[in-house]
């Protein structure tokens, strides 16, 4: 039974952080993708983060980089958001997700931004002003 189960959402001031977790259980962690998604309310859902499955590249939405950095640890087989600087506008539920990839599986930012199979169910965060 595959399961993709977040934690660490809540609430937080604008320009503090928080770390979201996501723990897997259910599938060959380190052959697969992981990447962060949220949506807000009324609104599409939308990447956020990705990190291929050694952990050696990332790619980030332009509206989070340089303030949001995603990790792994594939011994775990738990994958990580650590958010700083928040904004109201970060608001969001934010879900993980996994994608299977073989070694000749090139992670581009096409690869990392769509397709993927396994999702979480998601945990709020909400950013006040």
């Amino acid at each position: 039974q595959v399961q993709l189960v977040e934690s660490g959402g809540g609430l937080v001031q604008a320009g503090g952080s928080l770390r979201l977790s996501c723990a897997t259980s259910g599938f060959t962690f380190s052959r697969y993708a992981m990447a962060w998604f949220r949506q807000a309310p009324g609104k599409e859902r939308e990447f956020v983060t990705a990190i291929s499955w050694g952990g050696r590249a990332t790619y980030y939405a332009d509206s989070v980089q340089g303030r949001f950095t995603i990790s792994r640890d594939n011994a775990k087989t738990t994958v990580y958001l650590q958010m700083n600087s928040l904004k109201p506008d970060d608001t969001a539920v934010y879900s993980c997700a996994a994608k299977f990839a073989t070694a000749a599986t090139i992670f581009s930012r096409t690869f990392a931004t769509r397709g993927y199979e396994y999702w979480g169910q998601g945990t709020q965060v909400t950013v006040s002003s």
